[in-house]
């Protein structure tokens, strides 16, 4: 069953009606990662989550899938390793997600990293993280590293080290990660809500309730294991079970800020140090933006919907006034911001900087599995413990016997196009097909870039319908507007804008052009009434105010 939005109804009777290996609760990029493997392994597989996919921490992230070079300073050698490795793979499955991006970190007088500890850092990090030739550390003089950015402060700039991180689209990487899961029989379903677990005479876990958050209809599911992999949740799912450890999540909030090149020509990617606290901070460029973050700061109120504050935009605005001085730009040039949550496991007595990045599994005496912690490039490797783990447990406690984890070599969905370096040659074929299909070249690029090998199918979409059936919107975009809700399970138009385009980050603009029409396709198309279309006009509304300014921080 693909991930289609339509009929919801027959999917949750057969989700009912099933009883499954494991039902995994939380539909971040870790549920994806724990849903495709163990599906992929032979297991029987159900995962709901109660908001859309990738709503909470796997769409508010820097972006990046990198080795953790600011973890060396923590000696954290361990994240380093793993990490450095697996961003290897995450982009070998799916390079139109995941792309190789330059680094520069500037070296200044009195700055964190001097020009010693830099090329050693960077040696060390090429190391641990198995960097392939090339794309290994380079060291810059002063004039390279202006060279490399101009917009750098000169003043007291020593040199700069080059070297390579990977960015991403997390909310895509999660949704094709989701979507593959569900080519292997994984079923799936957003918007669902576990809200009681179900135990038998042993006090062993066989099942939750769950409430479906689009019309609050409940129903139950069974299965001979459930996993907790609900990120900033995890502590709210465990309160609902007897077994609960004293192990404890401590979150933090990180903000980012969006601005356009006209006001902010950043040419090259910079990690650089803050002048106020020394904390280590991004600034990329992409698609014509430049976005910085993040900052790092105890967090405990509105997890579903975490605000970027005045105080917030403030440091991250001061920061880039410190790194660029000759950036002339103020609150009012920034486009749009957002606020994601880190969930991260309680080390007592550490600022939020200093806290593991690390995850851990803890088993519940009801037998509850709970993966906590960890980071989005590691997702791969987290997934492949935990099913490991519950492999064992099926095999000790019901007999059943699955294959090994093979995730390192699948690729994920889009990811189809015969490896990484095959990647841009691909894209030249699908430009060219383009205009077969009532597209221009600039149209075909971009949807090849986003959907990599499922582009065809949006092909296919946009040369089918007529100007009278697109609803007054691109064929481009109404192509994504059924391919999403056929494919991807959107649900709301936030789901379109914010995890399927990412366009309320960083094309706002877009956002306000094609808002009125995209609501009146997916009302035609989901069949939505006057008031359900009111509701998510209304909360696609509220999105981009909250992206645009500031909140009072509520306490």
């Amino acid at each position: 069953m693909s991930l289609t939005a339509i009929d919801r109804t027959t999917r949750k009777e057969k989700m009912a009606s099933t009883h499954y290996d494991v039902i995994i609760v939380g539909g971040g990029i870790t549920g994806a990662g724990i849903a495709l493997d163990a599906a992929q392994r032979g297991m029987k597989v159900a995962l709901i989550e109660m908001q859309d996919f990738a709503a909470g921490t796997s769409s508010r992230s820097t972006k990046l899938v990198h080795g953790g070079l600011r973890y060396l300073k923590q000696f954290q050698i361990k994240v380093v390793s793993e990490t450095g490795k697996e961003r290897a793979i995450v982009y070998e499955n799916g390079p139109h997600v995941t792309t190789p991006e330059r680094m520069l970190l500037p070296m200044h007088k009195g700055g964190t990293f001097g020009k010693f500890s830099t090329m050693l850092g960077l040696t060390v990090y090429d190391f641990l993280a198995g960097v392939k030739k090339s794309e290994r550390r380079v060291m810059l003089n002063k004039e390279e590293t202006v060279e490399m950015e101009p917009l750098v402060k000169q003043q007291g700039l020593k040199g700069g080290g080059h070297y390579v991180e990977y960015k991403t689209d997390d909310a895509r990487l999660t949704i094709e990660v989701m979507k593959k899961a569900s080519e292997f029989g994984a079923d799936i379903l957003n918007y669902a809500k576990s809200t009681e677990f179900i135990y038998d005479q042993n006090k062993k876990i066989t099942g939750i309730k769950v409430q479906d958050m689009l019309n609050n209809q409940t129903f139950h599911m069974t299965a001979h294991k459930v996993i907790n992999a609900t990120g900033p949740w995890v502590d709210e799912v465990r309160d609902a079970d007897y077994s609960k450890n004293n192990k404890n999540l401590r979150l933090t909030k990180g903000v980012h800020i969006v601005f356009d090149e006209s006001v902010f020509p950043l040419k090259q990617a910079v990690y650089f140090d803050t002048e106020k606290d020394g904390r280590m901070i991004f600034a990329i460029p992409r698609n014509g933006k430049a976005y910085v973050g993040t900052t790092d700061t105890f967090f405990e109120y509105d997890k579903a919907s975490p605000k970027v504050t005045q105080e917030d935009r403030d440091y991250l605005m001061n920061a880039i006034k410190y790194m660029f001085p000759s950036v002339e730009i103020t609150d009012a040039d920034i486009e749009s911001s957002w606020a994601g949550i880190r969930p991260l496991i309680l080390e007592e007595g550490k600022d939020p900087s200093e806290i593991s990045r690390k995850d851990e599994i803890w088993e519940g005496d009801s037998g509850l599995l709970t993966i906590a912690g960890g980071k989005l490039t590691g997702y791969r490797h987290m997934a492949e413990e935990i099913v490991d783990l519950l492999a064992k447990r099926l095999r000790e406690e019901q007999q059943l016997k699955f294959k090994k984890c093979n995730t390192k070599k699948t690729p994920i969905s889009g990811g189809d196009i015969g490896g990484s370096d095959r990647l841009e040659q691909f894209i030249e074929e699908k430009k060219a097909q383009a205009k077969d299909f009532k597209l221009t070249e600039e149209e075909g690029e971009y949807l090849t870039r986003l959907y990599g090998s499922n582009v065809d199918e949006l092909f296919r979409i946009a040369h089918s319908v007529s100007n009278e059936d697109s609803f007054g919107l691109p064929s481009s975009v109404y192509a994504q507007v059924v391919y999403s809700i056929q494919h991807e399970m959107i649900n709301k138009p936030v789901d379109f804008f914010i995890r399927r385009t990412g366009t309320l980050f960083f094309d706002i603009e877009y956002v306000e052009r094609y808002k009125r029409k995209v609501i009146d396709a997916m009302k035609h198309l989901l069949n939505w009434d006057n008031v359900k279309t009111e509701i998510y006009t209304e909360e696609l509304n509220k999105a981009i105010q909250e992206a645009k300014h500031a909140t009072r921080d509520v306490k």
